[in-house]
């Protein structure tokens, strides 16, 4: 699906919906469950040296991980988005200028964050109630990994760069590369090095150098498609990235700053729960990993046929990627159903722990059929112009959605009962956040016939108008 350097086009404008949306997310799937997959097996190993405590430790770092990684997501959709909707409207030059200057962004952005955030490790970890061991594991890990916050940065760009051109495959070697990486190092450095989690933390950095490497390949000596980051050209887009990712990096921090405050919970009923939902925070991305790739993959897609002008293909992309998005879900239950005994015998897992994460994979089907349509309308309203609308859904899912009766479950069923009231918050705000996203394309394609009835509008390109 690349094309040479110098000749990219807008590949989604024609042929099969379905079958751009299911070949973009079934490559991107490939790198980001291999990346899921290595976590999971990263907590696996960490498990099997026989202390909860450090299983737990893991499992609070991958807290604030996850909060470097979503600002990184909401600047990666900008970079996708801008991309994708300068090469629809045929104006590669301006996409060449904008991939540069968003990529620049994002790793000064990156390194920002990692300098903001070290010293608030001892408070963060603290208040997300690590304590002892659990602590001391997790502020380790972190001051392992987060320096290199910008080499993931740089990857995900790259990375949403690749998807935007069209390139499914070579965006799939960006992670796929690191997710082989650490399955090999992860041993390695844990055992036979005897680094234990520390160990975990070193892969993770190695990775992500492979990964921030195998982009640039793609991206620059490919396909040529990021010019040289001019300040000029910063000045300019810099606007206009924050005009969607910010709105994007708002949303995407619901979920972090939701599992925190649901990871408080939890931490009352000791590090046995703490270890299980270390567990379930790897097993979702593993089984659901798809939900994830489907979101960026439907970015470019519904981006070029907007810069195109083509909003029957819009909806019918819509349409396709919810399609998509339930029958991933069901398969994925039904898996999880099915082995659920060998899951918490493969990590060990005994108790509250075993009980926990038995449970979990019970009722995890039915909250991520919702949580996948909520994904799917983000995607939509992140690169069609109406982020706010993303944030909107995301934070209500997160707050009312979620942490209300997280906590009442917890008051009447303990453990579980917060697991079946963080699951429910999901169902009202997916549905509805899909039909938003319907009307929102109509109302764009309502503005479009509005323009190109004005005099002079054949001559004032679509991306251009878009971006008014």
């Amino acid at each position: 699906m690349s094309q040479p350097a110098g000749r990219q086009e807008a590949v989604f404008v024609t042929g099969s919906l379905m079958r751009h949306v299911t070949v973009m997310t079934a490559t991107a799937s490939v790198g980001l469950m291999a990346i899921f997959a290595v976590d999971l097996l990263s907590l696996l190993y960490v498990s099997w040296l026989g202390r909860p405590e450090a299983t737990a430790g893991v499992g609070f770092a991958t807290i604030v991980l996850y909060l470097m990684i979503s600002i990184n997501i909401g600047l990666m959709i900008a970079v996708s988005a801008m991309t994708a909707r300068a090469l629809g409207a045929g104006d590669r030059e301006a996409a060449r200028r904008i991939a540069g200057s968003t990529m620049a962004l994002m790793a000064l952005a990156a390194i920002a964050l990692s300098i903001i955030a070290l010293p608030c490790l001892p408070w963060l970890l603290r208040a997300l109630g690590a304590h002892d061991e659990s602590y001391r594991v997790a502020l380790s890990f972190l001051w392992i990994v987060l320096p290199s916050n910008v080499l993931m940065a740089l990857g995900m760009g790259f990375s949403g760069i690749l998807r935007a051109v069209g390139d499914a495959r070579r965006a799939m070697f960006v992670t796929l590369g690191g997710g082989v990486a650490t399955a090999g190092l992860d041993p390695l450095f844990i055992f036979g090095l005897g680094l234990g989690p520390d160990g975990a933390a070193w892969a993770i950095v190695i990775s992500r150098i492979i990964i921030a490497g195998v982009g640039f390949h793609g991206a620059v000596r490919v396909h040529g498609i990021v010019a040289r980051p001019a300040i000029p050209a910063m000045l300019a887009d810099t606007p206009r990235a924050f005009a969607i990712a910010g709105p994007a990096i708002l949303t995407n921090l619901s979920n972090p700053i939701a599992n925190s405050v649901f990871a408080g919970v939890i931490a009352r009923y000791g590090d046995a729960a703490v270890a299980a939902m270390a567990i379930m925070d790897r097993l979702v991305p593993v089984a659901f990993g798809v939900l994830f790739a489907l979101s960026g993959a439907v970015g470019p897609i519904l981006g070029q046929n907007w810069g195109a002008g083509r909003f029957d293909r819009m909806r019918k992309g819509l349409t396709d990627s919810a399609i998509f998005a339930v029958a991933c879900v069901l398969i994925a239950w039904l898996v999880l159903v099915l082995l659920r005994h060998q899951i918490v015998a493969a990590f060990g897992a005994t108790g509250l722990t075993a009980e926990l994460v038995l449970f979990f994979c019970l009722i995890a089907g039915p909250m991520w059929v919702f949580v996948g349509l909520l994904f799917v309308a983000n995607a939509a309203f992140n690169n069609l112009g109406m982020p706010l609308l993303s944030t909107l859904f995301s934070w209500g899912r997160a707050t009312l959605g979620t942490m209300p009766l997280a906590f009442i479950g917890a008051h009447y069923g303990g453990p579980k009962g917060a697991l079946v009231g963080s699951a429910l918050g999901a169902v009202a705000f997916g549905v509805v956040a899909l039909v938003f996203a319907y009307r929102g394309i109509a109302r764009l394609e309502r503005e479009a016939a509005s323009l190109a009835s004005l005099p002079g509008a054949a001559i004032v390109p679509e991306h251009a108008a878009a971006d008014r």
